[in-house]
């Protein structure tokens, strides 16, 4: 799936930076709807636990995001978990979320 907009090719980017920076099990990132990003990485701790795209949705929303236009994770699972689709859809029904592995290719997009 190499027909990505320069823009989400941009969030599978910034998706993979944040996973290799954290040695963390996802990335992800997603973009408001003025069209800034953020990203963020799964978030293990004994009393927070936050897969990727939850904690990138959590920052947008706590920098005052009132939409997203699109997301995209960097997982190695073969699928989009339900909780993280549940976190963007709360905010897009209709964006693009996605999925790319490690490489940064996209695998699916929901």
């Amino acid at each position: 799936m190499s027909d990505l907009n320069p823009e989400d090719a941009k969030l599978v980017t910034l998706a993979r930076s944040v996973r290799a920076r954290n040695g963390a099990a996802e990335g992800a990132a997603v973009r408001d709807l003025d069209g800034r990003t953020y990203n963020a990485s799964t978030v293990a701790l004994p009393s927070l636990q936050l897969t990727a795209l939850q904690a990138a949705v959590a920052a947008a929303v706590s920098s005052g995001a009132e939409g997203l236009e699109a997301a995209a994770v960097v997982t190695e699972a073969s699928e989009v978990d339900a909780d993280s689709l549940a976190a963007v859809r709360d905010l897009t029904q209709s964006g693009p979320v996605l999925r790319a592995d490690a490489s940064g290719e996209v695998k699916e997009v929901r």
